[in-house]
């Protein structure tokens, strides 16, 4: 099908950069941020929708296993102590990967997938 091009990753991004603001600014995280919890309306804004994983409390230095694989960021899947900011905006980064060139960048943030290893 192919990705909707840099145009849309462009316009998307920049609601993406308010919703992660506001929700950070709150002092809140999401945890599970993916195209399914994406909701569009018919002037194409942006929704952010399923805080279940979503929380507020010691945001920053954070251990629980949350998320979806194919959008969850390597700390997490490793057992590792991660903030969820950083957690939310790799897995904006993954998002805007998919509207742009219409393909995941990997199944699994490892080491062995050839767009992670661009990233490190």
């Amino acid at each position: 099908m192919g990705g909707m091009g840099e145009d849309a990753g462009r316009y998307f991004m920049s609601q993406m950069i308010d919703v992660l603001s506001y929700m950070q600014g709150k002092g809140v995280v999401h945890r599970d941020l993916k195209l399914e919890n994406i909701l569009v309306d018919d002037q194409m804004n942006l929704k952010v929708a399923d805080f279940g994983f979503a929380t507020y409390k010691k945001i920053n230095r954070l251990k629980s296993y949350r998320g979806t694989m194919t959008y969850m960021a390597p700390e997490i899947k490793e057992g590792k102590q991660y903030d969820g900011r950083e957690i939310d905006i790799f897995s904006t980064g993954v998002i805007l990967f998919i509207i742009v060139q219409g393909i995941f960048p990997f199944k699994e943030a490892k080491k062995d997938e050839y767009f992670y290893n661009l990233l490190c």
